[in-house]
Order: structure tokens, then sequence, then C-alpha cells
């Protein structure tokens, strides 16, 4: 017996010893340095845009600014960290110079700082990179190229002022891990009170090698950030989505700040030259810098749930951006935004059924333990699945003792070797048949993919078409909980209802008689047409769970199915009635005036101004008036003016004694942020 436990052992030492000797996969193409790599798990971090744009509501500031404008009354740094680490971010970037020139520290370069401001601490790069440190969050800094303050920009003197700033950040504020450069370069500017244009070679005015030497000097472990790199990327949008495909290389040669063809950032180059992964940069609001009209526009769960999917779940990473208000605090409404995306996250990741699966791959690299599939489900990214050299394709299936529910795919290939995966599939076996649930490009460091729900023992992942060896690091299977959020009710112009919600797999149930919806109550399932006076409430449900949705209203008077314009319909006129929020139309004329089709009894309106980040031409004083023949208008019915409308654009509503008339007239009497022409994004009556 002895004697054959030492050969058992004998041979299970020379199997040992044969799959030592098989060989890791050659890198393929480009590789991640190891700063890269540690940016990578990263993952998600903030966005700090406080400065002197907080304080004059603007976004790019001109460069004349006075220093003493900047004051924040309740500045907290420790409020921001505290809000970032809570919704799970682990690292913030600071504009610590923005496109006006002003410095949020104490530099030697130039007086347009914040040692000229009245606020008294006088550096906060210092403050918020001491408040990271106690929290464990990593820190980094933003700094414009352009300065619309400084004299010198456009002439070689102001290149040294620019690298002498980076030196500061660079070795008074601890460790940096990204370092940030906008692409916006060159325009007018004040520069010293010159008031003029100045233009700058792109490519060649900042001799950025020698920059970027700067940095790997007195901070070798951070990344860099610009348009293409050389580091880190720009997606190519400020929306906060990558392609569905997207590579990790870029052909960096071509790759420049203000490059003409930066769409193609979205999606990277799959013969990329250079590792240069993408980062995703989003703000909170539309607007990069706090303005208070913007308080009622931050994004809303189910956007901020999309663009984590669309970023982090596409090889990318997510930089969310916080407007610091006027108190030099995050604002309630966007510490709420992350804390909800947040907690939508645990739930969504919170127990991999992955790891109770047996696995088993179409093929093993030289038939070794070391590159077996259960390398891809062992909750280690430093292991990975890998087949022989000459197989490019394969796959990896999952059973399960019994039948499992999810919708809920992730994936990771071993980066350190290179992005390998050109196209995969994901199948379950339902009914004893497999069935394709999605079918994609890329996966690079991490993909997510949102499934249907679906019930099975066995799922499948299949490579099918890859660069080299595919080697897979890891896969992890959840069930995420239905995303039950208020549903958005809108009725267009000739009178019908759409009900949409946030997931797909929710099911709508609403009324109309003003009633509190339930599970009961009619479900939603196309579009239907209400004309007249009513009250809708509609529900987000999850008729498994019985869970529900906060009630959305909507309390919707005579739907302008018989509306005209009297004077020339202004092109693309029905978008004032729309009921979509985010269309607005312009009109030049004195004033707007309808014919309503019926005499009606009215007693008031209501006048939504245009939503647009750039939003403007407000209505903010005005008159109304209504007619029996559209000739006659005698006084106005209601006067006056909509307060505070620029700094909180939103709906309007004025209501009046009842008049009976079928014609009516809305007179601007003044006009914000604007000229002689106004904007209205939605238009209604009230009638009794």
């Amino acid at each position: 017996m002895g004697k054959l436990i030492l050969q058992v052992i004998g041979v299970l030492l020379l199997a040992l010893a044969g799959c030592n000797r098989i060989p890791e996969p050659k890198p393929c193409g480009p590789v991640p340095s190891e700063a890269q790599l540690n940016w990578h798990q990263l993952e998600y971090y903030a966005f700090v845009h406080f400065n002197m744009n907080t304080f004059t509501d603007e976004e790019w500031g001109f460069g004349n600014e006075d220093p003493s404008s900047f004051n924040p009354s309740e500045l907290d740094c420790r409020q921001w960290v505290n809000t970032f680490k809570e919704a799970g971010m682990k690292a913030v970037i600071i504009t610590a110079k923005h496109h006006d020139g002003f410095c949020l520290w104490p530099t030697t370069t130039t007086e347009h700082s914040i040692k000229n401001s009245p606020y008294e601490n006088g550096d906060i790069i210092k403050e918020l990179s001491e408040a990271c440190k106690e929290s464990g969050l990593k820190f980094g800094v933003y700094l414009s190229p352009w300065d619309r303050n400084n004299e010198y920009y456009g002439e070689p003197e102001y290149v040294n002022i620019f690298r002498q700033q980076l030196r500061e950040l660079l070795t008074n504020y601890g460790e940096i891990f990204e370092v940030w450069f906008d692409g916006a370069n060159g325009g007018t500017g004040y520069y010293g009170g010159a008031n003029e244009k100045r233009t700058i070679d792109r490519e060649t005015y900042y001799d950025w090698d020698k920059t970027y030497d700067i940095i790997r000097e007195l901070q070798p472990h951070a990344c860099i950030f610009g348009d293409g790199g050389p580091e880190v990327r720009w997606v190519g949008n400020e929306e906060g989505w990558a392609g569905e495909t997207n590579w990790s290389t870029i052909k960096h040669e071509e790759c420049y700040a203000g490059m003409p063809n930066y769409k193609e950032l979205s999606y990277g180059h799959e013969d990329g030259t250079k590792w240069v992964p993408a980062e995703c940069d989003v703000s909170t609001r539309p607007g990069w810098y706090y303005h208070a009209r913007e308080d009622h526009r931050v994004k809303s769960l189910a956007q901020m749930v999309d663009i984590y999917y669309h970023s982090i779940g596409r090889n990318a990473s997510l930089l969310v951006n916080f407007p610091i208000d006027r108190r030099g605090l995050v604002h309630e409404n966007d510490a709420m935004c992350v804390r909800e995306l947040a907690e939508v996250i645990r739930q969504d990741f919170k127990f991999d059924l992955a790891a109770e699966a047996e696995v088993s791959a179409t093929q093993v690299r030289g038939d070794c333990s070391r590159f077996s599939a259960r390398k891809a489900t062992d909750g280690d990214n430093d292991t990975y699945w890998a087949t022989d050299d000459e197989e490019k394709g394969g796959g990896i299936t999952l059973q399960f003792e019994d039948p499992i529910t999810f919708n809920r795919f992730l994936v990771q290939e071993y980066i350190p070797l290179g992005q390998r995966v050109q196209h995969f599939k994901v199948e379950a076996l339902v009914d004893g048949k497999w069935r394709t649930l999605d079918k994609q490009s890329t996966i690079g460091a991490k993909r997510i993919l949102r499934l249907p729900t679906t019930t099975s023992e066995q799922i499948r992942f299949t490579i099918l078409a890859a660069k080299a060896c595919p080697c897979i690091s890891n896969m992890e299977i959840y069930n995420a909980p239905t995303l039950l959020v208020e549903p958005e009710i809108m009725r267009n112009q000739a009178g019908q209802v759409t009900i949409t919600c946030a997931d797909a797999e929710a099911k709508v149930f609403y009324t109309i008689d003003g009633s509190e919806p339930d599970q009961n109550s009619k479900h939603y399932t196309q579009p239907f047409a209400l004309t007249g006076k009513q009250m809708i409430k509609a529900i987000a449900s999850d008729y498994d769970s019985k869970k529900k949705s906060q009630t959305a209203t909507s309390d919707f008077d005579i739907a302008p199915v018989k509306w005209k314009f009297l004077s020339k319909t202004p092109k693309n006129a029905d978008v004032m009635f729309d009921g979509d929020v985010n269309t607005s139309l312009t009109i030049s004329e004195e004033c707007l005036t309808l014919d309503l089709g019926e005499d009606l009894v009215i007693n008031g309106f209501t006048y939504l101004p245009d939503q647009s980040r750039w939003g403007g031409n407000y209505v903010s004083s005005y008159a109304f008036f209504v007619s029996e023949d559209g000739l006659n208008w005698g006084s106005p019915v209601s006067s006056g003016e909509f307060s505070n409308i620029v700094n909180n654009p939103v709906k309007q509503q004025k209501t009046f004694k009842d008049v009976s008339g079928r014609y009516i007239k809305f007179v601007p009497k003044s006009i914000e942020r604007g000229e002689s022409a106004y904007s209205i994004a939605e238009f209604s009556i009230q009638t009794n």
C-alpha cells in the first residue's frame, strides 16, 4: 500500500512539474503599465469643479475676474470626501486651475489666485489632499493648459509658467494618482488686458513630451489624462458612455488634444499602438460648475444607473463630476443622486452565483490546472483560464446543481497580457435548448451585460473570435432586483399618453380617476388617447416580489389637439406641446397668440422655460390675455413676473378668475439671458 501511495504521489509530482513547464501566453499587442493596472482597479471616482466660475455663474470664465469674488461661506472638503466615499468612489480629481486662470492654491506664478481672495484658509488643494489622505481616497489634479488670464499665453514664456504651476501641484500635496489636462486650448480671453483672440498649435505649443517628463520625475506612479492620452484617454463625449466596442488601445501617434475625429475615442482602435484606456467623464447636472438654476436638473437614478453600465460595464472608468455650490459643499441633491446609485449597485452585485457553479472549458492550455476554467471563477484576478496558442475561441460552461435565476453577466480579461477578445456570446439552456441571451464584441478590463431575467441550470460563455488565445480572469453572475423608480408620464399634442419606466422588466400599472394604483389597476402596454382633463397616476412594479416604485402623477388639462397659431406657425411648433421637457421652441414674434379651437372657461396657464444646458431666453415678466374673437383683447387677465426664473427655471403656474374665451395671448414683457427672442419648452392652459 505504501508503495502504491508513493507511485501516485510521484505521478502527481510529474504532472505538476509538467504543468509548471507550460508557458503562459505571450502578450498580445500593447499592454498596460503598472501605473495603468493600478488605475484600472479604481474604476469609479469623483471630479470636482469648484473655482471662480462657481461665483460668477459661468462655465468658462474670461480671465478678467476679481479674485475677491471667490468666497465660499461653509467650505468643507471633508464633507466632499465623505460623500464620495459613501458613494463607493475611490479617488477624486479637482480643477486646480480652469481656463480663466484662477488658481486654488497660493501659487507663485500669478496674482490671479486664492491668495488674493477673502477665503481665509487660502489653499483648497491642501485641504482636499489632506481630507483624501485621512479617508484613504486617492488624489488627482486638473490643470488647464489654456489660461485666459495670463498675458503671456501663446508665447514660450507661458509654457514655463504652466510647467512651474505643475511642479507646485506635484511637489506640495502628496501622492497624485492622475494628472488631468483639458483639450480646450486657445481662443478669446483677457490675457492681461489685451482682450483678444489667441490661437496656438495644439500639437506643438506645449511641447508635451517635456511636460510629461516633469510628471514622471515628480509623480512616477501617476497616470496622465489627455484627449489622446498618453496614459488615459478621453472617451470622446461628456455624457458618460463608452462604445459597446471599446478597445483600450489607440493609434497614439494620430491622437492629440482637439483632434477633429475625436469620436473614435469612444471605441478605441483594435490595431492601436499603445495601451490608452478610456475614462468617461460626466456631470451630475447639465453643467460642470454649480448654477442654482440647475438644482432641479440633477440626473435621475435611472440615468445614473445607465451611465454606470455604459462606462464601467464597457471597459472604461467612470469620473462623475460634482459642481460644488457657493457654500463650498456638495449640494444635497447631488449627494442623494450618487448615494441612491451606490445602493442600486450594491444590490445588483450582492451575491455572485457563479461561485457555486461547476465549470468546464472546451479546451485548457496544455491541459494544465494553472489555466483551468475554475481560474475564471475563483475570485482571484491574478489567475485566468487560457487556451493553447492556436485556439482563438472556445468557451466555458457553468453547471448549477439547481436552476438559478439571473440577469447580469460580468466578465474580465487578464489585461496584463493585453486585450484579445473580439466577439463573444452568452447563452442559457432553457427547455432543453440553448438560447442566446446576448452577443457582444470587446471585453477588456471589465464587461457587464444586463440580460433578460432567465432561469437555467446551465450557462455558456463562448468566445467567437479573438486576436490571440483568450485569457479570462474573472466571470460573475448575478440576479439584480428590478429597478423600481417613478414612471415617466407624457402626453403629446394629439392627446396620446405614453408611460415609460427605467427597467424594461418592470410592469406599469395606472389609474385615471385620481386613485392610488396597485397591481390590480390597469396594466399599461401601449400608448392610449386621453384628450380631456384627467389625473393619471402610475407605478412601476415587480410582479413577483410585489414591490413598487413611488407614484408618478400627471394632472392633465385639455389636450392641445385643436390649437392653432393665429400668426405664422413656427417651424417645429409641436415641441411646445409634445410633453418632452428636453425640447423647446424659440419664438421671435412679440407675443404668442393661439386659437384653442373651441370656447373654454380658462382660469390659469403654465409656462416651462428652456431646460437645456445652455438654456436662456427666459420670460421673466409677462401679460396674459383671453379673447372671444381674437380681435378684442381688453386688459390682461393676469400679469406679473416669474420670480427668480434665471436661477430656478422650473415650470411656472399662474391662476386667475374664470374667464370665457377661445383665443389666448401670452406677451413677454422682459426676457433674461437673451434678447428679443424667447423660448418655451412646454405651454398649457388651466380650465374649469
